[in-house]
């Protein structure tokens, strides 16, 4: 086998590679002579048929196995001989007038990793802004469970039904005097004000009495989920049975109790420690934002355009389908189409980033355990239906892309930790308002970063600032690269098994959560206020 460099341009790498026509025959030879006591073939005893029979019989997809196994050997030969990085999986073709019998010339094109100085992580001075929780946050925080947790009692018959009492009625819908299905309902309790019946259906029960009858007129939404109802007038036919009126909680260790909880001291326990963790996470992004503005502005050096455009898609499409839900999807998209420099901008920053994060990570031994690994991939397995769950572990066992993709979030909170115990941090309590206000100017400063500085439009598509703001967040999959790195192995023969439909699954940050379909079972609950 023979290996030529016919392109070395910055990152760029080019291979010519020559596969002997006498090194391919032989593998074939050898596979032949392997599989020929398998093959069965009436006249023969089994394991007796001749070698020219079998290649006679099978040569040609035995031809081409083996042949895509030496072209998948010589890339893997040239990435070790060269000691190559690829960023991306390299592109690899066989010369059009390749034919069985002649060598076989293969050309293999890849971007590489650059070559990252280890970066110095001495110096590094990070400022800790920390939020404490306050008991009338926690209190705040246990009135709204108890504003949830609203029972009611029978008022006297003579009371007229006001804006938050709740009525037991039957109803029966009618679409031109005919009854509809699924427009039928009995003891069915309603709270007026609630928001969960049709608009007007609600407002035309005040001032009712219980044992009163009432015939109401209301047009269903244009984009009620029952086709035969959208946009369409109708009436009901209403028995109001009783009125009941809400009764106050009191707010004591038996409402505790209730909730399942020893007391109201614990439940205040409870929600303090929700309410630090929730201002934890804001704490945490405000340091990684600093973190990485100190990183980015100590190393500038090439990143390998390939990923920059993988990474660039993304953002991208994020932003085509935050445009596409705008008022004005047209003009929403001419701003960003004004924009898509810098957005590649972004692009190539969170690239470089991701690079720098996996370097410090590799130089300095942070990895991630087969045992975090593992509960990596029960974890993600759950998106998946039953019966896929094990096709899907089996798939990122078989593709070191794929496992390196969904390592890679860990691995950079882990690389980022690692950061944060080696810088000197000091700590500052603020309010929740001002630790959002830092990493909105932070936010801003991203912007305010980019060479091709222009008015801002004066209404931008509502990705926008989110794609700021991970612009230094370093997206996950950055950090991985040059850790996982390796020569490329067989092309993927499987794929991963499809997700569970959108409304089963939640959406992943990047994209934008979708709505889900209206469930045919809606349509019996015509009087249902659509979402």
């Amino acid at each position: 086998m023979q290996i030529s460099e016919t392109k070395n341009d910055g990152l760029a790498r080019a291979y010519a590679v020559t596969i002997p026509a006498s090194e391919i025959s032989a593998r074939i030879s050898a596979e032949v002579k392997r599989i020929a006591p398998q093959v069965r073939m009436p006249g023969f005893r089994p394991g007796k048929v001749p070698a020219n029979l079998v290649k006679k019989m099978h040569g040609e997809s035995i031809h081409a196995e083996t042949l895509n196994t030496v072209v998948r050997e010589s890339v893997d030969k040239v990435m070790q001989e060269k000691k190559l990085r690829p960023a991306m999986q390299p592109s690899v073709s066989l010369g059009e007038d390749y034919e069985e019998g002649k060598d076989a010339e293969v050309t293999v094109e890849l971007e590489i990793l650059p070559e990252i100085k280890a970066p110095s992580i001495d110096g590094l001075k990070l400022e800790k802004l920390t939020v404490p929780v306050s008991d009338e946050e926690v209190m705040e925080a246990v009135e709204r469970i108890a504003g949830q947790q609203k029972s009611f009692k029978a008022a006297a018959k003579t009371k007229k039904a006001a804006d938050g009492d709740q009525l037991i009625i039957d109803f029966v819908g009618k679409l031109d005097g005919v009854e509809f299905e699924g427009g039928k309902g009995e003891d069915t309790a309603l709270e007026i004000g609630s928001g969960r019946f049709i608009p007007g259906f609600e407002e035309q029960l005040i001032g009712t009495k219980a044992g009163e009858e009432k015939t109401i007129t209301v047009s269903f939404p244009a984009d009620y989920p029952a086709e035969n109802l959208k946009g369409k007038d109708a009436t009901f036919d209403i028995t109001v049975k009783e009125v009941k009126v809400a009764t106050e909680t009191t707010i004591d260790d038996e409402f505790a109790t209730n909730l399942g909880l020893e007391s109201l001291d614990q439940l205040k326990g409870l929600l303090r420690g929700q309410l630090e963790q929730e201002t934890a996470g804001l704490t945490r992004t405000q340091m990684k934002r600093s973190l990485l503005d100190q990183l980015a502005a100590g190393h500038d050096f090439a990143v390998p355009p390939s990923m920059v455009e993988a990474e660039f898609q993304q953002i991208w499409a994020q932003l085509q389908q935050e445009a596409a839900r705008e008022e004005d999807p047209e003009s929403a998209m001419k701003e960003i189409e004004a924009e898509k420099d810098d957005y590649k901008r972004i692009a190539e920053r969170r690239v470089r980033l991701g690079l720098l994060l996996s370097e410090i990570g590799q130089s300095n031994g942070v990895e991630v355990s087969n045992q975090e690994m593992q509960m990596l991939v029960a974890q993600a397995s759950q998106q998946y239906r039953p019966e896929e769950r094990e096709r899907f572990m089996q798939y990122i066992q078989s593709e070191p892309m794929a496992a390196a993709q969904l390592r890679a979030p860990l691995y950079e909170d882990k690389v980022v930790d690692f950061l944060f115990d080696k810088a000197e941090v000091t700590e500052r309590e603020v309010t929740k308002e001002e630790l959002q206000a830092a990493i909105e100017a932070e936010e801003g400063e991203v912007a305010e970063a980019k060479p091709a500085a222009k008015k801002a439009p004066a209404k931008k598509p509502a990705a926008k600032k989110a794609t700021e703001a991970k612009a230094d967040d370093a997206k996950a999959k950055d950090a991985a690269p040059a850790e996982e790195a390796k020569p490329a192995k067989k092309a993927a023969a499987k794929k991963a098994p499809a997700k569970k439909a959108d409304a089963d699954v939640a959406e992943t940050e990047a994209a934008p959560a979708k709505k889900a379909p209206a469930k045919k079972a809606a349509a019996k609950k015509p009087a249902a206020k659509a979402e």
